[in-house]
């Protein structure tokens, strides 16, 4: 069973009001215990800075040296007892008896709680005790007078559940806080959730994980090497293919995060990076190796956010390219033949039906006698068969093209040492052939004349066609990949013949004296 698969916008929301939570607690926590402190100080520095009041006081001194045990000290503390909002403010003597209180029938009493020992010997102070009017939270300051001489001391109480009240109030703002806080968490989280799966196009985790791997997968299984930039012209990506290629060509691996003008100055792909144009089919030349390369910009929401450039041995290619040239051109020696077999038995057929038996006998002798004549000629002078069975088709095209086609082989061609030059051979002579075979299409007299020459490791090839010629300013730039007069798509034929001339080291040229009509003049190595 797989693992469920929560949604970003569902973790996002989890992790985020889990932190805001785990935040608020903390910071309650600690709120609530500074809060808490500062309403208990606050509430003993009121006591204090009342009870430091009172012993101050000229009526509260003199009613004490007087022992007055009139109403003076009990109308004053009462009066300062309801505007300070206190519980009580006690005068005592110096034997602990009672000179005011909130209750006037305890005048004259001794103070209860037992913690005004104290202050009677002259120390100020602060307790939490339970007296008359409950349990409090009491200041204690002595009184002195002028000679400073202790006379007595006063005691102001503040209600515990006052101090309680204070901080339950601080409590419930600070929940409020919390919950306030943990809304807005939540808000933030969804809006956070929706803005990142904009931003990801709406896919989730594991769709990103697998679009990763996928990714990864596909970029180092194609044979092709690829090579990716950012904006900044640093190399993000590079599948294995391409570190094949660059070690092949003498660059060092790994180039991930080196700048592309460092590593790969010959790549261009900052000119793509300016330009926001594709570049298809361009070769590129590094340490003796010829590269064939693609290159495209990155766009994303209309801005180039890097570019990449896909690239191969440009070898491979051509060799790719060989093989299938050399199998058209099987192909349509083949065909040519079996078209010139099928038609020749329509007329053995008609003279079979129509009884022309003598005429039969001649045609199928004639027939016999050339095959076996033009068979035998280029078989006894071309060693390679394959080769030899090459020239019996384009023999067979040119026939089923009307064009009278001679071969003239002035000396004995050997079998190559290598299969290759075969291939490359098949590549020049057909090519150049059905060149010359499709210009002459519109002419009159149709004539083609193949000549080879082997002599000390060097072949000779000669083509001669009587079509309409080259003109002058076409000499340029018949060899050039794409160029032809024929309309698209065309132009391929005389630049693979000047591309496996190259290979095998060779040389082409136009014989510019012939008056009508073109030769080509093509001389390789050619070791048997």
């Amino acid at each position: 069973m797989s693992k469920q698969k929560y949604k970003l916008s569902t973790i996002i929301i989890f992790f985020v009001c889990l932190v805001v939570l785990i935040s608020l607690l903390l910071t309650d926590l600690l709120i609530s215990h500074t809060v808490s402190e500062s309403i208990r100080n606050n509430q003993e520095e009121k006591a204090k800075i009342i009870s430091r009041t009172v012993a101050k006081s000229e009526i509260v001194i003199s009613g004490l040296e007087k022992e007055d045990d009139g109403g003076a000290i009990q109308e004053y503390t009462v009066d300062i007892q309801q505007a300070a909002d206190v519980l009580f403010v006690v005068v005592l003597d110096m034997n602990g008896i009672r000179k005011s209180h909130p209750d006037s029938e305890k005048i004259g009493k001794r103070f209860v709680g037992g913690d005004e020992k104290v202050v009677l010997t002259g120390e100020e102070h602060i307790s939490i005790s339970k007296g008359t009017l409950g349990e409090s939270l009491r200041s204690f300051t002595p009184i002195y007078n002028e000679q400073n001489e202790q006379i007595g001391a006063v005691s102001v109480g503040i209600l515990l559940n006052n101090v309680e009240k204070a901080l339950k109030k601080g409590h419930k703002n600070i929940f409020i806080g919390s919950i306030v806080g943990i809304l807005v968490g939540i808000v933030g989280a969804v809006f956070l959730a929706r803005y990142i799966k904009k931003i990801l196009f709406g896919l989730e985790p594991f769709m990103i994980a697998k679009i990763h791997e996928e990714r990864n997968t596909m970029l180092h299984s194609v044979h092709e090497g690829i090579i990716a930039v950012d904006k900044n012209s640093t190399i993000t990506l590079v599948n294995k293919s391409a570190l094949k290629i660059f070690t092949n060509i003498g660059l060092s691996d790994n180039p991930v995060g080196m700048k592309l003008t460092e590593y790969l100055p010959f790549s261009k792909l900052d000119r793509v990076l300016k330009t926001g144009t594709s570049e298809k089919d361009e070769e590129i030349a590094v340490n003796g190796v010829t590269l064939l390369t693609n290159r495209a910009p990155l766009i994303v929401n209309k801005e180039i956010v890097g570019a990449i450039s896909t690239f191969r041995d440009k070898t491979e290619v051509h060799q790719l390219a060989e093989q299938l040239t050399g199998v058209r051109i099987y192909a349509e020696a083949l065909r040519a033949q079996s078209h010139e077999f099928m038609n020749r038995l329509h007329v053995i057929l008609g003279m079979v039906r129509m009884e022309f038996y003598d005429e039969l006998m001649d045609f199928i002798n004639e027939i016999v006698d050339h095959r076996v004549n033009e068979v035998s000629y280029v078989t006894k002078d071309i060693k390679d068969p394959v080769l030899a069975g090459f020239i019996m088709g384009k023999l067979s095209t040119a026939r089923e093209n009307k064009v009278d086609m001679k071969i003239d082989n002035e000396t004995i061609i050997p079998k190559p040492s290598e299969d290759h030059v075969t291939h490359e051979l098949i590549t020049i002579i057909g090519n150049v052939i059905d060149n010359a075979i499709e210009a002459m299409s519109e002419m009159k007299e149709k004539k083609l004349q193949v000549k080879l020459n082997y002599n000390k490791n060097q072949l000779l090839i000669k083509i001669r066609d009587s079509g309409p010629g080259i003109k002058e300013e076409q000499f340029t730039h018949i060899f050039n990949k794409g160029y032809s007069t024929k309309g698209q798509n065309r132009g391929y034929g005389l630049y693979l013949v000047s591309k496996s001339v190259k290979t095998l080291g060779g040389s082409i040229q136009l014989n510019l004296s012939v008056e009508k009509g073109t030769e080509f003049i093509i001389q390789i190595p050619y070791n048997r």
